[in-house]
């Protein structure tokens, strides 16, 4: 496994196993935030679309779909910005830029693994 899929390996099974906790305990994972606790259905439907995401990046990793890792790249290190932009406009709590901080270190470790291969990082639609 090349670096590159290692950490999207990685990456995945984060997803994977933040995605079954929000599925199956997500006020437990609210509560560790700081967050108000829930008794709607979109936090456990939030779990389950990230944990289906984790399994994409884990079968991308097993098959080295670069085309994907390269992809991956700008979407990732998007969402801290899209999340600074919550925080400042729309009152979420700054907790939530945890999660934008892990996004964008994994993306810069893909990044960074892709460079080691010398692959330039472009990205095709």
């Amino acid at each position: 496994m090349s670096a590159a899929a290692r950490s999207m390996f990685v990456f995945g099974l984060y997803l994977l196993v933040f995605g079954a906790l929000l599925l199956v305990v997500p006020n437990v994972v609210l509560g560790v935030f700081g967050l108000h606790r829930t008794h709607e259905p979109w936090i456990r439907i939030l779990g389950t679309v990230t944990g289906y995401l984790g399994i994409y990046y884990l079968v991308a990793a097993r098959h080295e779909t670069t085309a994907l890792f390269r992809a991956s790249i700008g979407v990732r290190l998007s969402l801290i910005v899209v999340l600074l932009a919550l925080v400042v406009f729309a009152n979420a709590r700054p907790i939530v830029l945890v999660f934008g901080a892990v996004e964008a270190l994994g993306a810069l470790w893909t990044r960074a693994a892709l460079g080691r291969r010398g692959s330039r990082l472009r990205i095709h639609a």
